[in-house]
């Protein structure tokens, strides 16, 4: 005895099955990438809202409430601190960035073609001012730079130089801050250049340098555009973080390391957002610094991949 089986009451278990397998492939990436935009939104996107919410108000932590509008940011652009905690934020990051990324850029390529002992040493050492604590780089460069007994002034007066209070002078502190930043990151952003570099193949510089290219435009012409897309990169991350700078002015005036010394010298906009918020117990208007610092970072890392992209397409174009 034979039995037949019915090809409608088959096929709709293998169209199940095929719906089933279909649907799950159309969710299992977005299931894989769930946990971090759920993190993402607790931790990121709520806060930042929060923030925007709260610079509406004149928010007392233990007490009341009061809603006042935009009045927190017609008295930030009116308030001379705010300006000054601006430029100083802006000019620091300048000072320690534009350096870094340039001796980053250098020392990688020069790592990658020198002939070195011990290679994989001298480039794991670049990691030591990035893990090293920020409050003992801030004690030894504050050493370094002592007005009294400090090194660069006792080499300063060799050559009749009168003692500099780095301290308590403005371009003195902004430059005493930017070589902490410089020296502690230069050395991440160079094995970031340096595994991008080791990237590229060994017969491109030798068939540059078979065509007459010497050291300096194998680096302009091959080291550089084929790095493009990192330069982006830590362009990008360094403005973020270049403009969110709070540990290294804070901890350079020690007698008053809120405002950073009496004329407010090297105060950024972290360390103002600081002072009013768990200083002054201000959270509206803190908050409403924290939304204007978030403004220029966003403003600051659309310029820069605005003229990085036209850079590279200009570039393509030549």
């Amino acid at each position: 005895m034979t039995t037949t089986l019915d090809p409608a009451r088959t096929a709709v278990p293998e169209t199940m099955a095929r719906v089933r397998q279909s649907l799950s492939e159309r969710v299992a990436p977005y299931a894989y990438i769930a946990p971090f935009f759920l993190i993402f939104a607790i931790f990121g996107l709520v806060p930042l809202l929060f923030t925007f919410y709260v610079a509406l108000f004149d928010w007392n932590p233990i007490g009341e409430h009061v809603f006042i509008g935009f009045d927190n940011f017609t008295r930030l652009f009116g308030d001379a601190r705010f300006w000054n905690a601006a430029w100083n934020t802006i000019s620091i990051w300048l000072l320690s960035t534009v350096p870094q990324l340039l001796l980053a850029l250098g020392l990688a390529h020069l790592l990658n073609h020198a002939r070195l002992r011990l290679a994989v040493f001298f480039r794991m050492s670049m990691l030591v001012p990035y893990i090293t604590s920020v409050a003992a780089t801030a004690i030894v460069f504050a050493q370094m730079f002592d007005r009294d007994y400090g090194l660069l002034n006792w080499v300063l007066g060799f050559v009749g130089v009168e003692p500099i209070d780095f301290r308590q002078s403005v371009w003195g502190s902004h430059t005493l801050i930017a070589v902490m930043v410089t020296w502690r990151w230069f050395g991440y952003t160079t094995l970031l250049y340096l595994a991008s570099l080791q990237a590229i193949p060994r017969e491109t510089y030798e068939a540059a340098a078979v065509d007459g290219a010497g050291p300096w435009r194998q680096f302009l012409h091959i080291s550089v555009p084929s790095l493009r897309p990192v330069i982006v990169f830590t362009v990008v991350t360094s403005t973020i973080g270049g403009l969110q700078i709070f540990t290294e002015p804070l901890l350079v005036n020690r007698s008053a390391p809120l405002t950073c010394g009496p004329v407010r010298q090297c105060q950024t906009l972290t360390l103002f957002l600081y002072e009013q918020a768990f200083g002054q117990f201000q959270f509206g208007y803190g908050a409403a610094i924290g939304v204007a610092l978030f403004v220029l970072i966003i403003a600051m890392a659309t310029l820069n991949y605005f003229l990085s992209t036209r850079t590279r397409a200009r570039s393509e174009q030549s």
